[in-house]
């Protein structure tokens, strides 16, 4: 069964960031990667913090237009809107695992969406939160939905 996989906005960013060509490789090696096997996973939160940084991050390299442009093409996705149901959860794991809010609700996100992994560099790599296992993409490439049971 394929492992269905969110991603942070960090991970979208770095797709864009012509400054830091490794990170940005891989950024796209990972995208493309959930592209063709239609497992990629975002929310709303994501898209909305993709949005104000590329904007700001990027404005003259990727126009507003542009950033709208991305932030549609990532609705097939099917972005996880934040309910209440998600707030308690990312309550929940924030106690549990002293996270902020703000990646405590990317967290519950995943797990709302049934997500296996959740790709970040934020979090601890390889730390599993409630059934989610934390992936910085920057350590391990894609290479690792292959070898998921």
């Amino acid at each position: 069964m394929m492992a269905d996989v969110f991603v942070d906005s960090n991970v979208l960013l770095y797709a864009f960031d012509d400054k830091d060509v490794p990170k940005r490789d891989r950024s796209r090696e990972w995208l493309t990667v959930c592209w063709q096997r239609r497992c990629g996973r975002v929310s709303t939160q994501v898209l909305n913090e993709f949005y104000a940084n590329a904007r700001r991050k990027f404005s003259s390299a990727l126009s507003a237009g542009d950033a709208r442009a991305e932030v549609r093409r990532y609705q097939h996705w099917r972005p996880w809107s934040v309910d209440h149901p998600t707030i308690e959860t990312a309550w929940a794991v924030e106690s549990r695992y002293g996270l902020n809010y703000w990646d405590a609700l990317m967290v519950a996100a995943a797990q709302q969406q049934g997500c296996t992994l959740l790709l970040t560099e934020d979090l601890p790599h390889d730390q599993q939160i409630d059934g989610v296992r934390i992936v910085n993409p920057f350590v391990l490439g894609p290479e690792l939905l292959d070898a998921a049971p």
